[in-house]
């Protein structure tokens, strides 16, 4: 089973409104803001929309972006993944022959690189000037395009001055043939007022979707939860809604030889502490990225889950910083998606890592 599969059968089976949201918006050269959780079907959910509108994606990952040369390279990368047919290709080696012959380095047909800039003025100027060519592109081939710009505002972090963000959310308005899609956590929108674009968030599914998403992969390979036991409620207590953490414990499920089809409460608990083991790697490089007082933060909310984690009991209790200090790791764990806000109860978003953190801190 492909696990791409079952996360985008999940993400429609519960996100029916959201889908149709999206794919109306994309059909009608609409601009969207997606806000999620990582894990949670931002990117995948927008592809799914824009293959449904016949339109060609091209996807960006900001989070990589460095610094604004950085972020030319991706933009140069996308476009040299998207732009593939023929025509494309034509398109592309016509503008780099006029307008980017200055700025950009021909790689083979139809692919290219920005030049290396030293000045600032240089950087600005490809940047102008690449923004225009998917709009030329999607116009000569009669084709719409979306690109999606993944962890959109980590930009910021050199983009201080809101110069380069300035300048896109301008062309976004303006180009007619490409629809931008922007993805980022909750947390990273819930302060920024100047979000103009039709959002659409993504929260946990509830436990009865995903119960009947489950159930449905399941009976197609021969499988089912034992009604006699507790295996569907452990499957559900460990993923909590979220698609990414279903969709990778799913699968495993589905590779099992269980008699007579049915999982029991121990083939649940073994395939999730394997995942776990799998996981352990990444979630230790994980906590060691975070600043420390973010990561205490996680693990008291991993082992004790909090409504009100600024609270006098709960600061006192978990001898955690009073004042500014809390409530920037709050953020700043809202803003990686790592834990929800104070609509969901700071509960940390990423169920398997919260399992982790308990099993790893008991």
């Amino acid at each position: 089973m492909n696990v791409l599969e079952t996360s985008s059968s999940l993400e429609i089976f519960g996100r029916q409104a959201q889908f149709q949201q999206i794919t109306q918006a994309l059909a009608r050269d609409g601009d969207l803001l997606i806000a999620g959780v990582p894990g949670s079907g931002r990117r995948t959910l927008v592809r799914r929309a824009a293959k449904e509108v016949g339109a060609k994606t091209l996807d960006i990952d900001c989070v990589r972006a460095t610094n604004n040369q950085r972020f030319l390279q991706l933009l140069c990368e996308g476009m040299n993944k998207t732009f593939k047919s023929a025509a494309s290709h034509e398109v592309v080696e016509q503008w780099l022959s006029e307008e980017g012959a200055e700025l950009f380095e021909r790689i083979e047909k139809g692919k290219f690189k920005p030049k290396l800039a030293a000045l600032q003025e240089q950087r600005w100027l490809t940047y102008k000037l690449l923004l225009q060519l998917p709009q030329l592109v999607a116009k000569t081939i009669g084709r719409q395009m979306v690109i999606i710009l993944h962890g959109f505002p980590h930009i910021r972090n050199w983009d201080r001055q809101g110069t380069w963000e300035g300048f896109l959310r301008k062309e976004i308005k303006h180009h007619t043939a490409v629809s931008y899609v922007l993805v980022a956590t909750i947390g990273e929108i819930s302060n920024q007022e100047d979000f103009y674009l039709e959002t659409v968030q993504l929260t946990p599914l509830a436990d009865e979707v995903v119960a009947a998403w489950a159930q449905d992969i399941l009976r197609k390979e021969g499988l089912t939860f034992n009604p006699r036991s507790n295996s569907l409620k452990l499957f559900l207590d460990a993923v909590q809604g979220h698609i990414g953490d279903a969709s990778s414990l799913l699968k495993r499920l589905t590779t099992l030889r269980v008699e007579k089809g049915l999982i029991n409460s121990e083939d649940v608990e073994q395939t999730r502490q394997e995942i776990l083991s799998s996981l352990s790697t990444t979630f230790e490089s994980l906590l060691t990225l975070l600043p420390a007082n973010q990561a205490h933060l996680l693990e008291c909310l991993a082992i004790d889950p909090t409504e009100k984690p600024q609270s006098k009991e709960y600061i006192n209790r978990h001898h955690l910083s009073r004042g500014g200090s809390l409530q920037g790791a709050i953020a700043g764990l809202q803003n990686k998606g790592l834990i929800y806000g104070a609509e969901l109860g700071y509960k940390i978003a990423l169920p398997l890592l919260a399992l982790w953190l308990r099993q790893r801190l008991s």
